[in-house]
């Protein structure tokens, strides 16, 4: 990782509806209290709170990041729960 590169945390929140939102950070905390307080956090989620964090995995920059969300969210809602559920 180049020292101007930012690691980004991939992850995956389940909303009050029980739906699934995935998404990328680089302050999942920050990123999360977003998510169920401001008008910043995602459209998606802003009429689906309170979302939970359900998992989360750190990759190394952007570009892996958007390429793994990319990947999860062509998965089953199965496939996304083992990811926890197994983890």
């Amino acid at each position: 990782m180049k020292s101007s590169e930012k690691a980004y945390t991939l992850y995956i929140l389940k909303c009050s509806d029980d739906t699934y939102y995935t998404g990328i950070a680089v302050d999942l905390e920050k990123r999360l209290n977003d998510h169920n307080t401001s008008e910043k956090g995602a459209k998606y989620t802003r009429y689906r709170r309170p979302v939970t964090l359900m998992y989360s995995e750190m990759c190394p920059d952007k570009s892996s990041a958007l390429k793994r969300e990319l990947a999860i969210k062509r998965m089953k809602r199965s496939q996304k729960e083992a990811l926890w559920i197994c983890g």
